[in-house]
């Protein structure tokens, strides 16, 4: 029998944003700015601090596992049973900052959640890029 973790499946969704990671990290870290481009939460970039993002379909469970500011940020993210992880790594760049966010743990039987997710991801990053380009 194989090892489950080898099957699980990982969104990935990258870009070369034109502003330092400092504004980034604001906009992934503090509840005001989260809400605006992605959910309704009561996040503290703090380890191990419990939270969640609301959204008119329901809820996603949260729990913070690592803080480096500017730099790392990961979170579990656990809904409709999908039991997940986020990862937001932010590197300086000439240009900016190229953000790189991670959500690994799809199961192969998780197809729908996976596709979801991959289409949701894109569309967070345009609402991301919008609220830094007027923030």
């Amino acid at each position: 029998m194989s090892d489950a973790t080898h099957e699980r499946r990982t969104v990935i969704v990258e870009r070369e944003i034109a502003f330092p990671p400092e504004k980034i990290w604001r906009a992934l870290t503090q509840p005001h700015l989260l809400q605006d481009w992605l959910m309704r939460n009561d996040f503290k970039p703090v380890v191990d601090h419990r939270f969640k993002f609301s959204g008119d379909w329901g809820s996603v469970d949260c729990e913070v596992r690592e803080v480096e500011p500017n730099r790392t940020l990961s979170y579990s993210w656990d809904a409709l049973g999908l039991e997940s992880v986020v990862t937001w790594t932010l590197t300086p760049t000439a240009k900016g900052t190229h953000l790189r966010m991670e959500q690994s743990g799809f199961r192969p039987d998780q197809q729908q959640a996976f596709m979801g997710a991959r289409a949701g991801w894109h569309k967070f990053f345009e609402n991301l890029e919008q609220l830094l380009a007027r923030a």
